[in-house]
């Protein structure tokens, strides 16, 4: 065997075995590569005389779902459901149009049960099936490879163009049953994980928006439903507008040439700006026209994001035309922060009135508020942001959670894109 051979023959054992294995599988040698066709069959099978009238999607996010769950409405034409393929539970589909979050188009397991797909999907099954194995591996990148090389993005730039030969060539890692069982029982045991503690996360979520309606007043209402032991004896809140509690900073666009990503002053033009980590600023300039400060609440004024809301820690921060500053005078700045929070349905309403969406300064001033004293105001903003404090906790713990998920796909299956079995 000549050098070069010799060396073609460790490159490709060192693509069909993982980065990262379980101790007991570390001396099992390298895995099999084999055509996805050895171990599944497309399924072909079309919905004759409509019989199912279920329509399923299959969205890079979430999986496959319910069309009308996913759209709220039907999408597909249900008198025409008759040429499109009958996808059963544990099979396997994918939807060769591309996203960010899906790059060649994601391929998911059916574990919701019987309908119909677009026969612009192509549906197969593996024989065995124990094939949670690879319900993992497709969540993976490491097949991305071979689909951009055996296909095209065709007439429409957001989608994959393959024929059905070279999709079911797609070369798959195999490993020993009793490996592949490891690998997805860890993997799975990590999604339940991570399905609970987004379930936590919602359930955090719900609470606070429970406690927002109870702890301020509802229109048409003098009194909150809700109020803290020691202050249920207390004076009753008084009616005010925003106007007589707050300043009101609109902001004013920089230049180009006054910003860049360096500089004393951050600068914020829009709420995907807002962040009160300068490691997360990208943006900065050396002087403010228009600057929040710490204490005060952001508040955006105009486009999509109508009505985010930041209260801001970092000492200055220059602000475009798009964002406002609400600077709290007598009233407390949590207390008031968290009004507008109870205020965003109205905020947004107000605002789609426009072509671009868009609020002015009467349209915050003018907002009506009941205020208690100073105390209770302080005590509700104190609950409220040990509410917050749990849900970004939390939030930290689901993002990590993933992360760490994403690197043992990486690393528990092996790189096979350029192995050809």
């Amino acid at each position: 065997m000549s050098n070069k051979e010799a060396g073609e023959m460790r490159k490709k054992e060192k693509e069909s075995v993982p980065r990262a294995r379980f101790p007991e599988f570390r001396q099992a040698g390298s895995w099999k590569v084999v055509p996805l066709a050895k171990l599944a069959n497309r399924r072909t099978a079309k919905n004759t005389g409509g019989k199912h009238v279920r329509v399923l999607t299959n969205s890079a996010e979430y999986g496959i779902l319910d069309q009308r769950d996913y759209f709220e409405r039907d999408i597909a034409n249900q008198g025409n459901l008759e040429g499109y393929y009958v996808v059963e539970e544990g099979d396997y589909v994918y939807n060769p149009r591309i996203s960010t979050i899906a790059p060649v188009g994601p391929i998911s397991k059916n574990t919701i049960g019987t309908g119909v797909m677009s026969p612009l999907y192509t549906v197969f099954r593996f024989a065995n099936a124990n094939d949670e194995f690879y319900a993992h591996y497709f969540k993976s990148s490491h097949w991305h490879s071979y689909l951009r090389q055996a296909s095209s993005t065709g007439a429409r730039h957001d989608r994959m163009s393959i024929t059905n030969d070279d999709f079911m060539g797609m070369p798959i890692p195999v490993a020993t049953a009793k490996e592949q069982h490891k690998i997805a029982k860890c993997l799975s045991s990590l999604d339940e994980l991570i399905a609970a503690s987004v379930q936590e996360l919602g359930a955090l979520k719900t609470n606070k928006k429970g406690l927002l309606q109870k702890l301020f007043v509802r229109e048409g209402e003098a009194l909150p439903r809700l109020r803290f032991p020691g202050f249920r004896n207390a004076k009753g809140w008084r009616e005010a507008t925003l106007s007589t509690q707050i300043e009101l900073i609109s902001g004013l666009h920089l230049a180009p040439g006054e910003y860049g990503d360096a500089g004393d002053v951050p600068y914020f033009t829009g709420p995907s700006d807002y962040a009160n980590d300068p490691a997360l600023v990208s943006k900065w300039t050396s002087r403010g026209a228009n600057s929040g400060c710490a204490g005060d609440i952001l508040i955006t004024v105009k486009g999509s994001g109508v009505g985010e809301l930041l209260y801001l820690v970092l000492d200055e921060v220059a602000i475009g035309r798009q964002l406002m500053a609400v600077r709290p005078r007598d009233a407390h700045a949590g207390f008031v922060f968290y009004f507008l929070e109870t205020q965003r349905a109205r905020l947004i309403a107000l605002a789609s009135g426009n072509l671009i969406p868009g609020l002015s300064r009467g349209d915050i001033l003018g907002l009506k508020m009941f205020i208690p004293e100073r105390k209770e105001q302080k005590a509700i903003a104190e609950c409220l942001s040990s509410v917050d404090d749990l849900i970004i906790a939390k939030a930290r713990k689901v993002a990590s959670l993933k992360v760490h998920r994403r690197a043992l796909l990486q690393q528990l299956f092996p790189v096979v894109d350029e192995v050809r079995a």
